[in-house]
């Protein structure tokens, strides 16, 4: 089982494929099973790495806080012990942010970034998302990861013929150890690198399923504050879009990277 040892903790990736690197970040309460039917495509050309962040799936869940920057420092601690640099980082929900907040303290090590139904900003400036938040963590105490699981299971995957994703999803996201997963979503609340998304130099590519739980103007709305980026809808997708839409991501991500890595050819060459 591939593990990379952190302080007193580990976590636990998979890995396939050869080429230049590509960091697959998965979302809140969730694993690296997100990319399962995204990185076999990806593998085909691209060194494809997919690890389970900290308190989640098989890797370690220490005691403690945990947030967004430790996410993200324990994933620059990944790359640099696999010897990865200039790494193409997608992430879905959850992943995106981790992958935006690697974008502003590691610059030198993100070479494009994918954003999946996620953004920039978690900070509650409303009262109705202050009451979106509350009422999650309230019942994620009380009920437990396996009760929400079954009432988000239904909203993430709606359709008739989603059944076996709707069973996935309660396994997986049941399986959680409460106390990781509570602390995980509280660590989400109130985090922020919206006004450092000018500091971002790197190519952007944001997918928006187009039944995301924000709308699409939420998302373009950073996408314009962004120095290189671009907008690309999903049809007939909701959140979890590398489960629903996993053609339409693995389409978008291949021309999006053939796009960044034709442009450094082509600068290298003109130098």
């Amino acid at each position: 089982m591939p593990r990379v040892h952190l302080d007193g903790s580990s976590l636990h990736f998979e890995e396939s494929g050869a080429g230049a690197p590509v960091l697959l970040l998965h979302g809140l309460g969730s694993s690296g099973q997100d990319w399962e039917l995204v990185a076999p495509r990806l593998a085909a050309g691209h060194r494809v790495i997919v690890p389970d962040v900290r308190g989640h799936g098989r890797s370690d869940k220490p005691a403690g806080p945990y947030g967004v920057p430790l996410f993200a420092r324990d994933i620059s601690t990944l790359c640099e012990r696999l010897g990865l640099t200039r790494v193409h980082v997608v992430g879905l929900s959850m992943g995106g942010m981790i992958g935006f907040q690697l974008a502003v303290e590691r610059p030198e090590l993100v070479r494009s970034l994918t954003v999946v139904n996620s953004g920039p900003d978690m900070v509650p400036r409303t009262m109705s998302m202050r009451l979106m938040f509350a009422t999650r963590l309230l019942m994620l105490k009380t009920l437990g990861p396996r009760v929400l699981a079954r009432m988000l299971a239904p909203k993430l995957f709606p359709k008739p013929e989603q059944a076996e994703l709707r069973r996935r999803v309660v396994e997986s996201i049941g399986a959680n150890e409460p106390d990781a997963y509570l602390r995980a979503t509280r660590g989400l609340v109130g985090w922020t690198v919206l006004e450092r998304l000018k500091d971002i130099s790197c190519p952007v590519l944001v997918l928006a399923s187009d039944q995301d739980y924000t709308p699409l103007s939420a998302k373009q709305a950073y996408v314009d504050r962004l120095a290189d980026a671009r907008l690309r809808v999903l049809k007939d997708s909701r959140h979890a879009a590398p489960l629903d839409a996993p053609e339409q991501i693995v389409e978008a991500v291949k021309g999006f990277f053939l796009e960044v890595e034709g442009q450094e050819l082509g600068a290298r060459s003109v130098g």
